[in-house]
C-alpha cells in the first residue's frame, strides 16, 4: 500500500512538471489598437421621406438603378393638390397683368376724355368772363360755367386716381396669383420623389399603390462607387481616437483579407443608450465590391513599436509580475499591449526563462 502511494505521487508530480509552460521573451513588433465594428455606407447616402400624404401611382426606377441630381424617382397622386393648383392656373392667367390691358385702356380713355371736357369747360368759363367784363351776359351764367369747369376738373382728376388704382389692383392681383401658383406648383412638386445625388437607388421599400404619409421611407440613395466606413467606439477608449490614424479592418463579406483606412471624423455626442461614439474611416484602398450596410470588424491603430521585448499577455500575472523558472516571482514594467502580447519595458533581460503561470 505505502509503495502504491508514493508510485501516484511521482506520477502526480511528475505530471504537474510535465505541464508547466516555459517561454523566453522575444523580439518583434507590436501595435496598440482599439477595436471597433460597424457598417459600411455609400457616401452620400440618405432616406428619401414622403413630405405629403398620397398613394404611390407610379415608381419609375427599379433598386440598383444608376440616377442623376433631380431625376424623378416615384409619383404619389392626390387629386386634391392636382385640381388646386389647375385653380391656381385658371387663376394666374385671369388676373395676369396683360390680360387686363383693356381695363387700363379704358380707364385711360376715361382720363383723356375727363381732361378734354375740363379744357373745354375752362375754355368757355374764360370767354363767359370776358363777356362779363364787357358786360355782356349775366351772373347766373358766369357763375354755371365756372361750376361746369370745376366740376369737369374734378372729374379729370378722379380719372387719373382711378386709373392709378386700377393699375395697382391689377397688378396686385397678378402678382398674387403668381405667387400662388408658385406656392401650389411646390407643393404638386412636393409629389414628385427626386434624388438629390448622382448615384445608385439602394432601396425602394414602397409598392406602387400603397398609401404614404410624411413618417414614410420612400427609398434609399447613395453614391454608387465611393463608401466609407462607420464603426462605435466604446466612450472609455473616444479620447485615444484622432484624425488619421490607421484603421485595419476585416470585412465579413471578403473573409481572410484585411484592408487599411484613415479615420476621417469623430462626431462629438456620444449614443446615451449604447455609449458609443461614431467614428468615420475612408478606405486607403477599396474593394473592387461593395454594398451598404456591409458590417465588418476593425482596430483602430493607435501606435506602433518595432525591436522591442514582448511576452505573451497569460505568462503574465496580473499585467505586473511575472514568475522565473527558478520560481522568483518578479515585477516588470509593460508598456504597450494587444490581446495576446505585452511589451517588457525593465525587469527582465531576453535569456530569461518565465514560467506561465498556473490558472
Amino acid at each position: 500500500m505505502k509503495k502504491i502511494t508514493i508510485v501516484a505521487f511521482c506520477m502526480v508530480l511528475f505530471a504537474c512538471k510535465a505541464k508547466v509552460e516555459k517561454i523566453k521573451p522575444s523580439i518583434a513588433s507590436i501595435s496598440e489598437s482599439v477595436y471597433a465594428s460597424g457598417i459600411i455606407k455609400s457616401k452620400n447616402q440618405y432616406q428619401a421621406f414622403a413630405t405629403v400624404n398620397g398613394i404611390v401611382s407610379e415608381i419609375l426606377v427599379h433598386e440598383g438603378d444608376t440616377i442623376l441630381k433631380g431625376m424623378p424617382l416615384l409619383i404619389i397622386a392626390n387629386e386634391a393638390q392636382r385640381l388646386n393648383k389647375e385653380n391656381a392656373e385658371l387663376a394666374a392667367g385671369f388676373s395676369d397683368i396683360n390680360a387686363n390691358q383693356g381695363k387700363l385702356l379704358e380707364a385711360k380713355a376715361a382720363i383723356d376724355l375727363a381732361y378734354n371736357k375740363m379744357r373745354n369747360d375752362s375754355s368757355l368759363w374764360a370767354r363767359q368772363s370776358s363777356l362779363w367784363q364787357q358786360q355782356i351776359g349775366s351772373k347766373v351764367e358766369l357763375e354755371q360755367r365756372e361750376l361746369a369747369f370745376l366740376n369737369s376738373k374734378t372729374a379729370y382728376l378722379s380719372a387719373k386716381v382711378r386709373y392709378g388704382d386700377l393699375k395697382r389692383q391689377l397688378i396686385l392681383n397678378s402678382a398674387q396669383s403668381k405667387k400662388n401658383l408658385l406656392i401650389t406648383s411646390k407643393l404638386a412638386s412636393d409629389f414628385i420623389l427626386k434624388s438629390e445625388i448622382n448615384g445608385m437607388v439602394y432601396q425602394l421599400p414602397k409598392n406602387k399603390g400603397e398609401l404614404v404619409n410624411a413618417q414614410t421611407l420612400l427609398a434609399v440613395i447613395g453614391d454608387a462607387k465611393q463608401f466609407y466606413l462607420e464603426m462605435q467606439v466604446d466612450e472609455f477608449d473616444i479620447l485615444k481616437i484622432k484624425k488619421g490614424l490607421k484603421v485595419i479592418v476585416i470585412l465579413d463579406s471578403y473573409k481572410g483579407k484585411t484592408f487599411e483606412a484613415l479615420v476621417t471624423k469623430i462626431n462629438p455626442i456620444m449614443n446615451e443608450r449604447s455609449k458609443t461614439f461614431t467614428i468615420e474611416a475612408a478606405f486607403v484602398q477599396q474593394p473592387d465590391v461593395l454594398y451598404p450596410n456591409i458590417t465588418f470588424e476593425a482596430n483602430i491603430v493607435l501606435q506602433t513599436k518595432d525591436n522591442v521585448m514582448l511576452l505573451p499577455r497569460n505568462f503574465l500575472i496580473n499585467d505586473s509580475f511575472v514568475m522565473k523558472a527558478d520560481g522568483e516571482k518578479v515585477p516588470v514594467k509593460t508598456g504597450l499591449k494587444d490581446y495576446q502580447k505585452i511589451e517588457i519595458i525593465s525587469g527582465l533581460k531576453a535569456e530569461d526563462e518565465i514560467v506561465k503561470p498556473v490558472q
